[in-house]
């Protein structure tokens, strides 16, 4: 049983105890701290709170999370389209429709299940059994490049790399509209949607810096092509960053335009060049994944 706390700010006085907690606690849903709340498991100064309740200024929130209990996590032979392997790294070119790592829903089918039937036992283990050897992820509907790491040493370097912004990460993307400079910059504070936490948005001042360069590839009568490199690496810092400039990305329900007038599974994102030091040589090592055969057929369209 793990127990997090929290002292209530000026700011979440008069709120709702479940709703408090959702905006003091990024990584649990508030149906689930609804749930926490009636099974007795969120206190004020000690105190069970009844659903409903209020917090006040100086209140200290405490929610208990009972220890989660880890699935059996199963290899699966996935073919895997390889971009680069060695005995340290393998690099993969992700398709659409596939999740990174097992969670609440997707224990199987995931690129995890795929890489433990590749590796067997050779995969790092620092993310535990949940994701063994990931260092980085990509959305379910974005496609495309995901560097695998078979060893600890290997991981903690990468990690390292990632952490220092020296990880080539370059995106090709379709959005909406024209967009008129060749090339831009858009330096922000990602944070959690304060109206909706399962989304992130531009924050002004709560959130985390984030910078995308990107530049245009080809212009169409009502959408850009482009490519987007990023400098650091938030939870949906591309799709959140071309929506704030006006642009959001093709096909993407959350943060652009719901009806699509394409046939398409999620926002038209691909991360296409990828590149590292090798943690062992020390060698610079990049990678090239193709367009899928959607995002390619749809360029022709267009």
């Amino acid at each position: 049983m793990k127990e997090y706390r929290f002292q209530v700010s000026g700011e979440l006085s008069g709120e709702r105890v479940d709703k408090a907690l959702t905006a003091l606690v990024d990584f649990l849903s508030r149906s689930y701290i609804q749930k926490q709340i009636k099974a007795g498991g969120v206190t004020i100064d000690g105190m069970p709170v009844k659903a409903g309740a209020r917090v006040a200024e100086g209140d200290e929130l405490t929610i208990y999370v009972p220890d989660s209990v880890q699935p059996d996590i199963k290899p699966e032979p996935i073919p895997l389209a390889i971009l680069y392997e060695d005995e340290d790294v393998l690099v993969v070119n992700k398709p659409k429709g596939m999740v990174v790592h097992p969670a609440a829903g997707h224990y199987d089918g995931t690129l995890v299940n795929a890489v433990m039937y590749h590796c067997g036992d050779s995969l790092s283990g620092i993310n535990g059994v949940l994701r063994p050897g990931i260092v980085h992820r990509i959305d379910k509907d974005t496609t495309g490049s995901v560097i695998i790491c078979k060893n600890d040493a290997a991981h903690l370097s990468l990690a390292q790399q990632l952490k220092e912004h020296h990880v080539t990460r370059a995106y090709h993307a379709i959005c909406h509209g024209i967009i008129e400079q060749e090339t831009g910059v858009i330096d922000t504070l990602i944070g959690r949607d304060t109206k909706d936490r399962k989304k992130m948005a531009v924050q002004e001042v709560n959130g985390k810096r984030a910078v995308t360069h990107y530049r245009v590839l080809q212009r169409f009568d009502d959408y850009t092509y482009v490519e987007c490199r990023l400098e650091t690496g938030r939870t949906h810092q591309i799709r959140v960053h071309m929506a704030s400039i006006g642009h959001p990305l093709l096909g993407d329900e959350v943060y652009g335009m719901r009806k699509c007038p394409f046939r398409l599974q999620g926002q038209t994102l691909h991360a296409k060049l990828l590149g590292f030091i090798h943690p062992r040589s020390g060698e610079y090592i990049e990678t090239d994944a193709p367009l899928p055969e959607y995002f390619q057929h749809l360029l022709d369209i267009l």
